[in-house]
């Protein structure tokens, strides 16, 4: 697929400098520019790569000023950043979608598959599941029984979909994904000095326009059900506990952890290896800073960081001081020892 430097304007409501008719047919950062690729130039810093760089456009935010004439077609735009998710967007819109069931796949009779779906080699698509139109599930994939999946889903290769579960439309499981394994359910037996296993006899419920990284994990409940509501993004290895809640439209990066039976608000934000206790209410509108560690209840509207969370600026503050402990204990010793020696003295 090519478009000229006229056409990806029009559509990003841009204005061309240089060249409306050159073409391009790929993305590319501008520092590895190429001949018939587009960049992004976002920041002033880099505006040097505008006069090296090898793309045939770069979009460029409004407010960049040039020093000497550009080396690519430049389209200027009010935010570069914006305009690239646009465009990959539309790229990624037109690509051909696979259709058909692999011969090597098995489907249960027993389960109901929509139009226009693709099954990869070695998928498991187990009795009674519910497959929507214009699903893909990719080789290797389980869909256990009962499984019921809305339209236009992606199963990427080897995902787990425990018995039961509930997956939405536009819903995005990457690699290595398991939704619905069993929760953390023990009991202490002290009869046999050893563990008792609750059974977790309920699903997993994911809402519309979900996706999930790979190898992370979302538990099915004890009883009822653990949600993840629409709009959530969910980075790799994040680990959401039984009987969790996880507001709309909530983020969370990488190694993010969440403790049984939590409820998490809408439009939280959670950076890499944030841990949270369980049985806990996190509000609205939560930012928390990676590696915090939250033990406790929080209000909506905060951006917090630290163990336990407190306000950024504070916690800078506090890590400015933390350096300094050594020193400052041994002004602590030696002014000590002078009030005591001045106490003799008197």
């Amino acid at each position: 697929m090519e478009f000229s430097a006229k056409q990806i304007s029009q559509f990003i409501q841009g204005r061309v400098e240089g060249d409306e008719n050159v073409t391009i047919n790929t993305f590319t950062k501008i520092e590895e520019g190429k001949k018939g690729a587009i960049s992004f130039l976002a920041n002033p810093k880099y505006t040097h790569y505008l006069y090296e760089t090898e793309s045939s456009i770069v979009l460029v935010d409004e407010d960049i000023q040039l020093e000497k004439k550009a080396k690519p077609t430049l389209i200027r735009v009010k935010n570069a950043r914006d305009c690239v998710a646009k465009l990959l967007q539309l790229y990624e819109s037109m690509k051909p979608k696979k259709q058909g069931i692999d011969s090597l796949a098995f489907v249960s009779p027993k389960a109901t598959i929509g139009k226009d779906v693709y099954i990869g080699a070695f998928a498991y698509i187990g009795d009674g599941v519910t497959l929507g139109d214009g699903c893909q599930v990719y080789p290797h994939a389980t869909i256990m029984e009962g499984v019921e999946l809305g339209k236009e889903c992606i199963i990427y290769p080897n995902v787990s979909i425990y018995q039961g579960c509930k997956i939405g439309n536009n819903v995005i499981l990457h690699s290595g994904s398991v939704i619905g394994a069993d929760g953390f359910g023990f009991a202490p037996n002290p009869a046999t000095n050893s563990y008792d296993k609750i059974p977790q006899i309920g699903i997993v419920t994911i809402e519309d326009n979900v996706e999930i990284g790979a190898n992370t994990c979302v538990d099915r409940s004890t009883m009822g059900s653990t949600y993840v509501r629409k709009g959530v993004k969910l980075d790799n290895l994040v680990q959401i506990a039984h009987n969790t809640d996880i507001g709309e439209n909530t983020v969370m990066s990488a190694q993010v952890g969440i403790a049984g039976s939590t409820k998490v608000g809408q439009w939280c934000m959670f950076g890499g290896q944030v841990g949270i206790a369980g049985h806990i209410n996190i509000g609205d509108k939560v930012f928390l800073g990676a590696q915090s560690g939250v033990p406790g209840s929080l209000k909506s509207n905060q951006q917090l960081i630290g163990t336990p969370p407190m306000e950024q600026r504070p916690y800078f503050q506090s890590l400015a001081i933390f350096k300094h402990l050594p020193d400052l204990y041994k002004q602590l010793n030696a002014l000590q020892k002078e009030v005591e020696e001045l106490k003799k003295n008197k």
